[in-house]
């Protein structure tokens, strides 16, 4: 009886296993949905189209974007968590909705346990930016400033546990300053209040803040990555200049339902990764620019509950509450 019983659990788990590698070979068998939590133009629907395109053209299926935003970038990141495990529905997500979002709302699903990564896409750095208006030429003469006049100054987010309102409360820990937070609905109109001065400081990506940059209206006084950025070759890190602290970037991911065969997750991986090879995607993360990475689905898969963890202290220690 008992050799019965072993000779159909081997029989099952051969099944299960020979079944899972055939779905992967014809996968994908229909279309598949690119799950985006930005309104379309944003950097994150940017690429996701780009990526669509690519996996369409190698995988001979179609793969259409689904905007859904809202909720930090959740709502999109629930359905993709909601969806019936077949490969079918993909996430492309930031930081800010699986690694900073599940710390401040209550959702209905958990970003460790029901979503499964695929592959890290590309980082972003921050810059830290001023008017060109502003006098301090530097960040030490810049928090001299902030401390001379208590109250004067404040910085600018696109909200409430942003990767831009996180950077700069770690600023305000590094540097001992207290300059005061102004959230706003989006980069373009913190952009344009910074320029006119009616914020002083931003640390915005730098794919929003370049054309600003190089057109003269902002200033960059540090970039916040670990290493320098090609863009801006010139700009010191913030550890450089130190404050080693400081150091922010928004990162994009691709990840698909938890309960995804391996085989799926692997063929989807292998296809991201080959599609980040191609010269002009490469060119268009550039301009966006993101930082080339080389990280294997392992690392990834750790990064991702590392950045978890990591926001979830960073937010508790500068005490950030959503509304």
């Amino acid at each position: 009886m008992r050799k019965h019983t072993f000779a159909m659990l081997v029989l099952t788990l051969t099944t299960t296993i020979f079944n899972a590698v055939v779905f992967a070979q014809v996968y994908p068998s229909k279309t598949t949905r690119i799950m985006v939590g930005a309104a379309p133009g944003g950097g994150t629907d940017v690429i996701a189209r780009m990526l669509a395109e690519k996996f369409a053209e190698s995988m001979q299926q179609t793969f259409v974007v689904d905007n859904r935003p809202g909720a930090s970038n959740t709502i999109a990141a629930e359905i993709a968590a909601r969806a019936v495990p077949d490969g079918h529905t993909v996430l492309l997500a930031t930081n800010t909705g699986q690694a900073i979002a599940p710390h401040l709302l209550k959702l209905g699903f958990d970003t460790l346990r029901d979503l499964h990564p695929i592959g890290l896409i590309t980082a972003v750095p921050h810059v830290l930016l001023v008017s060109s208006q502003e006098t301090a030429r530097d960040v030490r003469e810049l928090v001299s400033k902030i401390k001379a006049k208590p109250g004067s100054y404040n910085y600018a987010s696109v909200g409430i546990g942003s990767t831009q309102h996180i950077a700069a409360e770690l600023f305000n820990s590094a540097a001992g300053t207290s300059a005061a937070h102004i959230p706003y609905k989006g980069s373009s109109a913190a952009l344009i209040d910074l320029i006119a001065g009616q914020v002083q400081i931003l640390l915005d990506t730098t794919s929003s803040a370049m054309p600003h940059i190089k057109s003269g209206k902002l200033r960059v006084l540090a970039i916040t990555s670990a290493r320098r950025s090609a863009e801006l070759p010139l700009v010191a890190t913030m550890a450089e200049l130190g404050y080693p602290g400081v150091e922010m970037s928004t990162w994009y991911g691709m990840y698909v339902t938890a309960g995804v065969s391996k085989p799926v997750i692997d063929k989807l991986n292998t296809e991201l990764q080959r599609a980040l090879k191609l010269s002009d995607v490469q060119e268009r993360l550039r301009g966006l620019g993101g930082e080339q990475n080389s990280l294997t689905l392992e690392q990834f898969v750790e990064m991702n509950r590392n950045e978890f963890e990591r926001y979830g202290k960073l937010i508790r220690a500068a005490n950030i509450r959503a509304d």
